[in-house]
């Protein structure tokens, strides 16, 4: 068995898509996550209390908006309801604009997936989905479930968990749909295809090395990337594997994985390495490759070059950034950049109009004019807040893990390792609303039917009107 260190002592909030890990080839399904960081003993003496974050990177430097831009408008694409959100990114380019959906931030359900929340061996890492009226999520141990979207009962509730007792430890993964089909990919070690209607086991392939990404799904084909870098082409119908890519292998990275993004004939896949690739989505034949690293790495976390956040597809560009402090707008047909920030991140950019958000990892959410790379705005999400009536205190905020953001009904919202979900306007960051989820939460809402879903560190889905 391998062993993965992880870099901060983690408690009930902290999970596999903030610990960078170690990875050799060869790595069984099993990972072990230690106290103590994988680059030497380190000569902080901060030590994290359960459910309590240490930080692991030196502070970004403050993102400064452009001169140019101060106080200038920009365009937003109004807000439309979508009926479906079938993959993890909302679409095969994993990009939807601007939705109508949670208008109110008011809960209209809670169901526990009923098995596993996160702990030191199962971490919460998949995205829930929606089609066919259902609303499907995945606990830590590969139970997959289906709830009713509207009033969240269980339809059917489907057990892939491994009998094998080097999987015991795995975690990971993830859901998408496509054609009466949910594929649901799984750190141990497999693919697998259910029944939407009935959850019933279609096909299940094992693979190699476990799967910590959830699948896209385009044209008949399914999609993962795998803990050692292999990008996975299967048959959706049947299962059998039609093509592989081997990435380098980095012998660092992030516990999680990027799933794909699909546009038409091409398919744009982020890996640990911070390789960029363009490849034909039918034979994987190369099209073009870009390294989102920095040359001028100063210390050991900086190698970690992982491009764990989906990549973008939007009017043409692709959108990614990396651990190690690349955020970039590619050309989707040359592979040539047209700009680039020394933004680091482990979340998916999001695209809407003249402008794409990114929360970086140390809380910044900075608004970017898509054509040219410079910054409207950024706001501090780990700053204070402003004392209120009651309370003639700042509010002081605990340091946070924010991911998101999500844009819907003319509001940005991102979710913390604190429980915060919060409501921000896209136009200047500013914090609207703030509601307390119970619970820690590692993936931005989705947003179908005018709801929003998410899933807590606690396996619970909820879903807000």
């Amino acid at each position: 068995m391998t062993s993965s260190k992880a870099l901060a002592k983690s408690g009930a909030a902290l999970r596999a898509l903030t610990i960078a890990a170690s990875v050799a080839v060869g790595l069984s399904g099993c990972s072990t996550l230690a106290k103590l960081n994988s680059f030497g003993k380190s000569t902080n003496k901060s030590v994290a209390s359960q459910g309590e974050r240490i930080p692991v990177l030196p502070a970004e430097d403050k993102m400064q908006p452009a001169a140019a831009l101060k106080g200038a408008d920009f365009s937003l694409p109004a807000a439309q309801p979508i009926a479906e959100w079938p993959v993890p990114g909302g679409t095969p380019e994993q990009s939807v604009e601007h939705v109508a959906a949670g208008a109110n931030l008011t809960v209209a359900w809670r169901r526990g997936l009923g098995v596993s929340g996160a702990n030191r061996a199962h971490y919460v890492t998949a995205p829930p989905i929606m089609a066919e009226g259902k609303v499907f999520a995945m606990d830590g141990q590969a139970h997959v479930s289906a709830h009713d979207a509207r009033s969240g009962g269980q339809v059917w509730v489907t057990n892939l968990q491994s009998r094998d007792k080097r999987d015991r430890d795995a975690y990971g993964g993830g859901l998408a749909y496509a054609n009466g089909k949910v594929f649901v990919t799984s750190g141990y070690r497999m693919v697998a295809a259910l029944d939407a209607k009935s959850g019933h086991v279609l096909w299940q392939s094992k693979t190699d090395q476990p799967i910590h990404s959830a699948p896209n799904v385009a044209e008949g084909r399914v999609f993962a990337v795998t803990l050692d870098d292999q990008l996975l082409a299967f048959d959706a119908d049947k299962g059998q594997q039609i093509w592989n890519y081997q990435a380098i292998i980095e012998p660092a990275r992030i516990l999680s994985a990027s799933s794909p993004a699909i546009s038409g004939s091409t398919i744009v896949t982020g890996f640990a390495s911070g390789e960029l690739i363009a490849q034909g989505a039918a034979n994987g034949t190369d099209l073009w490759s870009q390294a989102l690293s920095q040359s001028n790495r100063n210390n050991a976390l900086s190698e970690i070059r992982d491009i764990a956040g989906r990549p973008v597809i939007y009017r043409g560009d692709v959108f990614a950034v990396s651990h190690s402090g690349v955020f970039s707008a590619v050309d989707l047909r040359s592979g040539t950049p047209r700009w680039t920030l020394p933004v680091s991140s482990q979340t998916s950019p999001w695209a809407a109009g003249d402008v794409v958000y990114i929360v970086s990892e140390a809380g910044q959410l900075i608004c970017v004019a898509r054509e040219s790379g410079q910054i409207y705005w950024e706001q501090d999400l780990n700053a204070q807040r402003l004392p209120t009536r009651r309370n003639r205190k700042p509010k002081k905020v605990k340091k946070a893990y924010w991911s998101g953001p999500i844009l819907a009904s003319n509001r940005l919202i991102v979710v913390s390792s604190n429980g915060d979900l919060e409501a921000r306007d896209p136009k200047t960051g500013a914090l609207e609303r703030t509601v307390r989820l119970g619970a820690p939460a590692m993936q931005p809402p989705i947003a179908a039917g005018d709801m929003l879903y998410l899933v807590t560190e606690k396996a619970e889905l909820i879903a807000f009107r």
